[in-house]
């Protein structure tokens, strides 16, 4: 067992937990739904006369959806962590530097994997800041 794991005590885990599984469920519900609704619409745009900008439209408006749906996979990805980690004892340890992540964030955000400063270095690492 990891000796930085914060010692949690079981009614909380168990609440995170249950949460989890039904965020995952969720998310891969959202995914399956996004996926038929794509090829609903590039099945659909070859039956009869074409409307080209109402295919258009619609195509662009599955881009916009496209960045969601990457958005949910990988909170899906750190769902799945997360329950990994109530499994190995290794909950609330992040897996960047190995330091607690304090209780406050994991019950405001039960995915977490890091602390809040390692996730920011990490969103302006991968988002630079736009110059003028």
């Amino acid at each position: 067992m990891n000796t930085n794991a914060p010692e949690f005590d079981a009614p909380f885990l168990a609440k995170q937990h249950a949460y989890l599984v039904r965020l995952r469920a969720a998310l891969r519900a959202l995914a399956r739904t996004d996926e038929a609704d794509e090829a609903d619409v590039r099945s659909g745009s070859g039956d009869g006369a074409r409307e080209y900008e109402d295919d258009a439209q619609k195509l662009d408006l599955l881009e916009l959806d496209g960045n969601r749906v990457v958005r949910d996979l990988a909170r899906l990805e750190r769902v799945e962590r997360a329950l990994s980690k109530i499994k190995e004892k290794t909950y609330g340890v992040s897996d960047v530097s190995g330091k607690p992540i304090p209780r406050a964030r994991l019950e405001a955000i039960p995915e977490a994997v890091c602390t809040v400063d390692e996730e920011e270095a990490y969103e302006q690492k991968v988002t630079p800041a736009r110059g003028g």
